[in-house]
């Protein structure tokens, strides 16, 4: 039986259901990982991905400060299907960022994910698909995406949600 949490704390990618579809999972912490993750989807440098996090806590991780009013509303979305873009200006974080000083993240509500990412820490988590082409719904159109380039897969059969919804908060 594979760790999963194992190969994501040691560097590793993989596909995997998030709480909305299936996503290309990999640290937040680890810019060698995030930029792997780029070069395998093959997406814009340009564009940030989103954070899955496993507790309001994480967001202090990258330098996140919350008013009273900010975190009331956070803790009104979430956890929930909500990928909510904070401020990050952080310089160490721009391999995460790419120059919008900001990040989106998601406390998702799936349990065993918080779990996992309670082991892990906080994960990007893109959906699983080339840049440009429909987001994998089941385990093997990710297969046929990404072959063996991922460290592991997870299935858990079709998933049919759809991508979280966006909103940003401004200081």
């Amino acid at each position: 039986m594979i760790n999963i949490a194992e190969i994501l704390k040691s560097g590793g990618i993989g596909v995997m259901p998030t709480d909305t579809i299936y996503g290309l999972v990999g640290s937040a912490l680890s810019k060698k990982t995030v930029l792997r993750i780029y070069k395998v989807r093959q997406r814009d440098l340009r564009k940030p991905f989103i954070v899955l996090i496993g507790s309001l806590g994480d967001l202090k991780k990258f330098g996140v400060k919350l008013n009273p009013r900010h975190l009331a509303f956070l803790r009104k979305i979430w956890p929930g299907p909500v990928s909510v873009i904070l401020p990050c200006t952080g310089r160490e974080f721009y391999y995460l960022h790419r120059g919008t000083r900001s990040l989106a993240f998601r406390l998702p509500k799936d349990k065993g994910l918080i779990n996992l990412l309670k082991k892990t820490g906080p994960l990007v988590a893109p959906s699983a698909n080339i840049a440009g082409r429909p987001p994998a719904k089941k385990i093997e159109e990710a297969k046929k995406y990404f072959g063996r380039r991922m460290d592991f897969y997870l299935n858990r059969g079709a998933k049919k949600g759809g991508s979280s919804a966006l909103v940003e908060i401004k200081r």
